[in-house]
């Protein structure tokens, strides 16, 4: 009978212990990879194929692992200039804020000293109301005291004519006062207002100020906590470049440790030369497909390094390797016959019994021009062999990287054409670099050629099958 409940449990139990060993496989793998990383000697007590197997997940372990690091440092990069722009928003708003409170106490000062100017005035108004006011009364007195005189009183004192007019300018003087008093009165209370109205300001400028304090206060808090997590995304963006920077040392030991495995002495075939172009072009940054292309139009992908010897090291002349007849500027003798000779020394070779391309004749006006020289699978010239032989050494992990090597070769092809803006792997870019790496800025014709190849190439690493066309340009008769 069939048991459900049975049946569910076997599944979820498998699907838990496929995801575990899933787990476990992924963190082997790590580990796995760091250890051989860190190793002296590649796949020790493993065999060749089984060697080569782990060198190639472990290389395409750390792309990912590089790629995945880049786009945390990508995100991480938009978090810093998150944090900066609203750093610098709030600095603006910092700063915007301590003006206006500077205006606010500047405008509270001023109208101080205009309140304080107004007080003054509604005092001194206030003291000529009350002279007034008593001039007032005194004259009201007088004018009373005159009323309640008897006739007979004011006819004895003398003139009636002269009392009459002093009572008249005591009355108009009177009026002018009520006026007078009137309008101190009136300009009082204007007064009056207008310092209740300043106050008010002040009043509502002190809010303005309490309430500006208040937004500063909240803005350098924000901007203190912007600042914190601005200093702890760049320890991690930091922590996150040395990672990926460790990544890709790994990564780059491993493919080393692939080219030594590989360690093709003479010409490889096609697959072997498609694998040494794939890390070498990846420690360069190039497409594969182009520097192979590059390597095939050269050489012939290591089958032809060159038809002459050097047999004068004063003319450059030289003699061709199978017919033994003489051949002029195989070699310039002032430009790279120096640099040829340092490396055939260093590499124990014999300088006169190493193969370099033979010149090409090409004449301007009647005269020859152009030199031959060139040396190994990428076909380079002594004295540009000399001057990125530091960085290959470098890429390599190697004091002599020999120009004949296939290896050594490819990764100075590689680096020379990225020099040259290949790594940018656009037609146009690619066109340029290889009439470059030829020597003539405006080849079209060879820089046609190493793209025709390169399709033929990229079409076959992208669906495995090359054309009869390609077959005969790439391959030739003898693979």
């Amino acid at each position: 009978m069939f048991n459900f409940h049975h049946y569910l449990r076997t599944i979820l139990y498998l699907i838990l212990l496929f995801g575990w060993l899933g787990f476990v496989f992924s963190q082997d793998l790590s580990q796995q990879c760091f250890l051989l990383s860190e190793s002296k000697e590649a796949c020790r007590g493993m065999g060749s194929e089984e060697c080569r197997s782990l060198l190639e997940r472990c290389a395409k372990y750390y792309e990912e692992e590089s790629l995945r690091i880049a786009k945390d440092i990508t995100k991480t990069t938009e978090q810093k200039n998150t944090l900066q722009n609203q750093i610098a928003i709030l600095k603006k708003k910092i700063s915007a804020l301590e003006s206006q409170i500077k205006e606010s106490n500047i405008k509270i000062t001023n109208l101080q000293f205009q309140i304080e100017e107004t007080q003054n005035s509604i005092e001194t108004t206030s003291r000529e109301i009350e002279k007034r006011k008593e001039q007032i009364i005194t004259i009201l007195r007088t004018i009373y005291e005159e009323d309640k005189k008897p006739l007979i009183e004011v006819l004895l004192e003398g003139n009636l004519s002269d009392l009459f007019n002093s009572v008249v300018y005591l009355e108009n003087l009177n009026s002018r006062l009520n006026d007078l008093l009137e309008n101190s009165k009136k300009l009082r209370i204007y007064l009056e207002k207008q310092k209740a109205k300043m106050d008010t300001e002040v009043d509502q400028l002190q809010k303005i100020i309490a309430l500006r304090a208040l937004q500063k206060k909240e803005s350098e808090a924000n901007q203190k906590e912007f600042q914190q997590h601005l200093k702890l995304t760049e320890s991690q963006y930091q922590q996150q470049l040395k990672q990926k920077q460790e990544i890709e040392e790994k990564a780059s030991k491993i493919r080393a440790m692939l080219f030594e495995l590989i360690g093709v002495p003479t010409a490889p075939t096609f697959g072997e030369a498609l694998e040494i172009a794939k890390t070498a072009a990846q420690l360069a940054g190039i497409r594969q497909a182009f520097l192979l292309a590059v390597i095939s139009q050269e050489s012939a992908i290591g089958r032809n390094v060159g038809q002459c010897y050097l047999t004068d090291f004063i003319t450059g002349n030289g003699k061709h390797v199978k017919k033994g007849t003489p051949v002029i500027r195989v070699m310039n003798p002032t430009r790279d016959v120096p640099a040829f000779l340092d490396i055939t020394k260093k590499l124990g070779r014999d300088p006169f019994a190493t193969p370099v391309s033979c010149w090409i004749p090409a004449y301007v006006k009647g005269n020859p021009v152009g030199w031959g020289g060139a040396m190994g699978p990428a076909q380079f010239i002594p004295s540009t062999w000399k001057k990125i032989e530091p960085k290959i050494s470098s890429l390599l992990g190697t004091s002599l990287p020999d120009p004949w090597s296939i290896k050594d070769s490819f990764v100075a092809a590689a680096v020379y054409l990225a020099e040259l803006g290949a790594t940018f792997q656009t037609r146009e870019k690619e066109m340029t670099a290889a009439a470059r790496y030829y020597g003539i800025i405006n080849s079209s014709s060879y820089a046609s050629s190493v793209m025709t190849r390169a399709n033929c190439i990229q079409n076959f690493i992208d669906q495995k099958t090359m054309s009869s066309f390609c077959q005969n340009l790439i391959l030739g008769k003898s693979q």
